[in-house]
């Protein structure tokens, strides 16, 4: 198993056990993602493996519970990490041309933790993300050139109702790592 599939094994189980621990009158409880509730958190993550899946033919069947549905958008993603031929066809992303596993890597892999946070935020649970995750996402985000990351903060500049990132939350610079990426992406740690 390679480095990308491991990773995203690791967020997925991680996310999948949280959506596991929503209380069934949880899933109306408002996110820190101002338009969503803890259901629409599942809802994107889930849609977003749908569009991880596209390139290489696959989709993803409606579920009837958001605990369901993510369990089938994961067996999807790493069915496709695990075939190398899928894995390594080549697709256009908005940051550029890459390969399926890097772009899931990229994308889903992410959200799996930052829409972890906010699931978490929402119903309760441990916020705390892995630091080894944090460590990685704060490096990778900080290093976004300030035009493409004026872009991600721009809703609809993805298509319509696709917001990236929030406005920047001030948080001082003293503050842990995780509180610091959150700030970053808009969340309000």
């Amino acid at each position: 198993m390679g480095e990308i599939a491991e990773r995203y094994r690791r967020r997925a189980e991680a996310f999948e056990r949280k959506v596991a621990a929503v209380r069934p009158e949880q899933w109306g409880n408002q996110s820190p993602c101002e338009k969503w509730t803890a259901r629409d958190v599942v809802e994107h993550v889930v849609m977003m493996h749908g569009v991880m899946l596209m390139p290489v033919a696959r989709k993803l069947e409606p579920a009837d519970d958001p605990l369901t549905a993510f369990q089938e958008a994961r067996a999807a993603v790493e069915d496709v990490l695990d075939d190398p031929v899928l894995a390594l066809t080549e697709t256009d992303a908005p940051t550029g041309r890459l390969t399926t596993e890097q772009h899931i890597d990229q994308v889903v892999s992410d959200d799996l933790v930052l829409h972890g946070w906010d699931l978490a935020r929402a119903t309760g649970q441990d916020e705390t993300m892995d630091p080894v995750d944090v460590e990685r996402l704060w490096a990778s985000t900080t290093a976004i050139p300030a035009d493409v990351m004026e872009k991600f903060r721009t809703p609809g500049a993805f298509g319509e109702g696709v917001e990236v990132f929030g406005p920047e939350v001030e948080v001082p610079p003293d503050a842990p790592l995780q509180d610091r990426l959150l700030g970053v992406i808009g969340r309000q740690p």
